[in-house]
């Protein structure tokens, strides 16, 4: 992506994003969001979120709620919006009744019986499908005579001769002639505008410098592109990024693990870590993985985007949220498990224990879900399962774990004190530290694996270890 601004260009950078709220805010639109976010705040500029509602059948509010608390969970602020299309519909109005009178657009009856049977006749002659232009104002042309009670589409008068280029800020320059594009419909038989004039005339009036989209939309944007011209309007700057595959390399999607933004907030990944992650696909930095959002807006001059589709990897993902689970600070770490406590176990907390807990256990976990799987342990009960309890609570072990439990009840709740406890029951009972420690380990907390064995009690209220090790049974 070339620099925005030059001396001989002074735009100020304005991007947009426009999710439509037909569906929830989704990975490839959350990574738009992302670069257009970065880019805008590395060149000082503003950031506007649109919500493209004309799809009145498949738009719902919870869509758009969702897409708004996506925004927020990412820490994508943005500077004005959210805009709805739909309360700009006057605007669209006024701008299609000025174009047919200037006759950039025109009154189309042609109604959908006619045009499949156009577009079969084509196919039957190897044509491309496509509007005739039956309706299309030309000199000397008679027009079929005006239907009676039908109320008729506006389609763009698109130009018939040249070529749209434009130097894709991704791609590099892409040519498309206009013989290949149809007048498009830009207002449908009710009056409501459609995707393409809507999208052409918020850039427009929203001063977008710069705009970023998955290229899917590449076959929309000389149709937009023709539009402004004829509204005598600024063209903006595209960018195309190429889409997220999945790691089979075919289109994300939900058996990827292509769900919706919040609900990797839910599975418990952190945002930041979200954001790093998404930011990497299909950009970089040198050899840079791991980087704070400010380094990101430091470094996101729009250079070193791949033209190439960057490909979905969950075991990265879950590797970058582990490496932030890590570094963050154990009280705030503590506040997300809490939710995840209070949602996935019900559990409310009743002391101070969690931050220790979380700075015991989070270097095990990948994410916010797994560390309160090992938190639940010390507060709610534990049923270890049965084959567990056979293969480490066994006859031989049962006697030292009891023993360990009688020091215990008369110990110090310090982790010294707890490894002498444990000490002594080893130097008394012949036991080796690994019968011992899986043993106790399964009747705390139902796994033989966990951290070492003091530090685990010590989290523990004494009366919980009591009891749990006083169920090992002979």
């Amino acid at each position: 992506m070339s620099t925005p601004t030059t001396p001989t260009t002074p735009r100020r950078v304005r991007t947009r994003i426009a999710p439509s709220p037909t569906g929830f805010l989704h990975l490839g639109t959350a990574r738009t969001a992302l670069f257009s976010w970065a880019f805008a705040r590395h060149f000082g500029g503003d950031f506007i979120l649109r919500i493209e509602d004309t799809d009145v059948a498949r738009s719902t509010q919870e869509a758009v709620d969702q897409i708004i608390a996506a925004m927020r969970w990412l820490e994508l602020g943005y500077d004005e919006g959210p805009f709805y299309q739909m309360q700009r519909l006057d605007r669209y109005r006024v701008v299609i009744a000025g174009m047919l009178a200037a006759g950039t657009a025109y009154h189309c009856y042609c109604q959908p019986a006619e045009l499949d049977a156009m577009r079969e006749a084509q196919r039957a002659r190897g044509d491309k499908p496509r509007y005739d232009g039956r309706w299309r104002p030309e000199p000397g042309k008679q027009l079929p005579a005006v239907p009676s009670g039908l109320q008729p589409v506006v389609r763009f008068r698109n130009p018939t001769d040249g070529e749209v280029t434009w130097d894709d800020l991704v791609k590099g320059p892409i040519t498309i002639g206009n013989r290949e594009l149809d007048d498009l419909i830009i207002a449908r038989p009710d009056g409501t505008p459609t995707y393409n004039f809507c999208v052409v005339v918020d850039d427009w009036d929203m001063q977008i410098s710069h705009v970023i989209r998955g290229d899917d939309h590449v076959n929309n944007t000389p149709r937009q592109i023709n539009i402004l011209r004829a509204l005598g309007a600024e063209l903006p700057l595209y960018g195309h990024v190429p889409m997220i595959l999945g790691p089979d390399g075919d289109k994300l999607s939900k058996r990827h693990g292509a769900v919706s933004v919040m609900q990797y907030q839910e599975a418990g990944y952190l945002p930041e870590a979200m954001v790093n992650y998404l930011a990497r696909l299909g950009w970089s930095h040198g050899d840079d993985e791991l980087f704070a959002r400010d380094k990101l807006v430091q470094w996101f001059d729009g250079q070193h985007l791949a033209k190439s589709p960057a490909q979905w990897d969950a075991a990265k993902l879950n590797w970058v949220n582990a490496q932030y689970i890590k570094a963050m600070q154990d009280d705030a770490l503590a506040k997300l498990v809490t939710g995840q406590l209070q949602r996935l176990h019900g559990i409310e907390l009743g002391d101070n224990r969690l931050p220790r807990i979380c700075a015991l256990f989070k270097d095990r976990c990948e994410t916010t879900v797994a560390l309160a799987q090992w938190a639940a342990g010390f507060y709610a009960d534990v049923r270890p399962a049965q084959t567990e309890l056979e293969k480490h609570v066994t006859a031989a072990v049962v006697p030292g774990v009891r023993l360990l439990a009688e020091k215990l009840a008369a110990c110090a709740w310090d982790k010294p004190s707890i490894a002498a406890c444990i000490k002594q029951v080893l130097a008394e009972s012949g036991l080796k530290m690994p019968q011992l420690a899986m043993a106790v380990r399964v009747l705390l907390l139902g796994t033989s694996q966990t951290p070492s064995l003091d530090a685990v009690i010590e989290l523990f209220l004494k009366q919980t270890v009591i009891q749990r090790l006083g169920s090992a049974n002979l």
